[in-house]
């Protein structure tokens, strides 16, 4: 999962009431559905830095809820508003994802593209950037075995 760490980084999931927070505003359909349908309670998550100096992983995260509908998309205040959107047929999930620890150091995108065991993994492809991404165990050991 990534966030911009100027909107919220792995250091605010740390802070954040009972370390934990929803993971509102996903609005792009594929990255929902990985969201939606692939994720269960105690799932790991990569917690990714993006659209900063250093991207990265920078921490770790798990699951903590089942999907949910995202409030935000029925507030019209919200920059995640959908006026497609309706309370009976919601398009937009989310989970809530909770702080296990930050990693020793950032896992720098350059090295994780660097790496020829980590080919076939979306992130390290232009244009597969997406907020919420599906890793494999082989990925997610090699990942953390990089720390």
């Amino acid at each position: 999962m990534k966030s911009e760490p100027d909107e919220f980084s792995i250091d605010d999931l740390e802070k954040a009431p009972r370390q934990t927070t929803p993971w509102f505003g996903v609005r792009n359909y594929q990255a929902r559905n990985f969201m939606r349908d692939g994720m269960k309670i105690g799932d790991g998550v990569l917690f990714y830095h993006s659209s900063c100096p250093q991207p990265g992983i920078a921490g770790i995260a798990k699951v903590a809820s089942k999907a949910y509908p995202d409030a935000s998309q029925f507030d019209r205040k919200s920059d995640y508003y959908d006026p497609a959107s309706r309370r009976e047929e919601p398009r937009w999930s989310l989970v809530d994802v909770k702080f296990k620890r930050k990693l020793k150091r950032v896992i720098t995108l350059t090295e994780l593209k660097d790496r020829p065991e980590l080919e076939g993994f979306a992130l390290v492809h232009r244009g597969n950037r997406l907020s919420v991404l599906p890793v494999t165990k082989a990925q997610w050991d090699f990942i953390l075995g990089l720390e």
